[in-house]
């Protein structure tokens, strides 16, 4: 009989690194934790200390970027210059390989949260997927035939510019854009920003909730119009399936008729795997990809 074979996940992101195990034979996830994002030396030691304690053949990350995935550069598999503070020129790739010995795979959250619902929505590959998170920050990546866009370099739609809903006055909370792009303006710290509360302490019929819904109907369409992508996932906690009612209306405003497209109800769409878990699925099915 085959020795069992495990595949590991690491969803990085600004907060949180949510860590999980998957029996490959089975499917079924095995183990499961949470590690709050402090000093990058003490969050990747906590987290090689999960995987010690449950072992894996190979293992998937998603991290928040942006991230170097040209396998030709010397700071491969790095974090690149990002606004957390402290994690630029992280070695995250290279620090689990040496931890744990074993294979890793490594890409941004958001292509393994669209690597996931690849995988969720049936392997087609004859459709085109975008997914996009408004979360603490935005990010989206688009898969198609089971591959990535983009080959040296990773997309970052968040910090794709926007034009400023009428009557919004918020400066924008990114250090590099200001007002100016979508992340600054439609991502979760710029709820507290413009209203001094967090977001899910705000009443859902506020305002705010229509300036980001406009934001976000920008991206979509953007990205739309480069990539005609088949199915459009928004994801993230900022938004919710009610709110899309309003990011479709922009998105429609947007386009005039210019392009036929699908029926948005079906085109702009919550993810299909629950609790935001799209990416914790791309990263065992990418840790599968290098299992040997």
């Amino acid at each position: 009989m085959a020795d069992k074979k495990y595949v590991g996940s690491i969803e990085a992101g600004g907060t949180k690194f949510i860590v999980a195990v998957q029996d490959v034979a089975t499917g079924k996830e095995v183990a499961r934790d949470r590690i709050p994002t402090t000093t990058a030396k003490e969050t990747l030691a906590k987290t090689a200390e999960f995987f010690k304690e449950h072992p894996v053949d190979a293992l998937g990350i998603g991290t928040f970027g942006p991230i170097d995935i040209n396998q030709n550069s010397r700071t491969f598999g790095y974090i690149l210059d990002t606004p957390k503070p402290g994690w630029s020129g992280t070695n995250v790739k290279g620090y689990f390989e040496k931890e744990l010995g074993i294979p890793v795979v490594m890409t941004t959250d958001v292509n393994a949260s669209c690597y996931g619902e690849y995988i969720a929505r049936g392997r087609d590959n004859s459709k085109s997927y975008f997914y996009i998170t408004i979360g603490t920050g935005i990010g989206a990546g688009i898969v198609q035939e089971g591959k990535f866009v983009g080959l040296n370099n990773h997309p970052e739609m968040g910090h794709m510019l926007v034009k400023t809903y009428p009557g919004d006055d918020y400066e924008g909370h990114c250090p590099f854009h200001g007002n100016k792009c979508a992340e600054g303006m439609a991502a979760g710290p710029s709820i507290e920003g413009r209203l001094g509360i967090p977001g899910e302490k705000v009443a859902r019929d506020n305002k705010v909730f229509t300036y980001i819904a406009y934001y976000v109907a920008q991206v979509l369409f953007n990205a739309y119009m480069a990539a005609r992508p088949d199915v459009m996932v928004v994801g993230g906690s900022v938004l919710t399936e009610d709110d899309l009612v309003k990011v479709r209306k922009f998105f429609d405003d947007f386009n005039n008729n210019y392009v036929a497209t699908p029926d948005l109800d079906k085109l702009i769409v919550r993810p299909a795997v629950a609790d935001n878990g799209s990416a914790t699925l791309g990263d065992f099915e990418l840790a599968k990809t290098v299992l040997k």
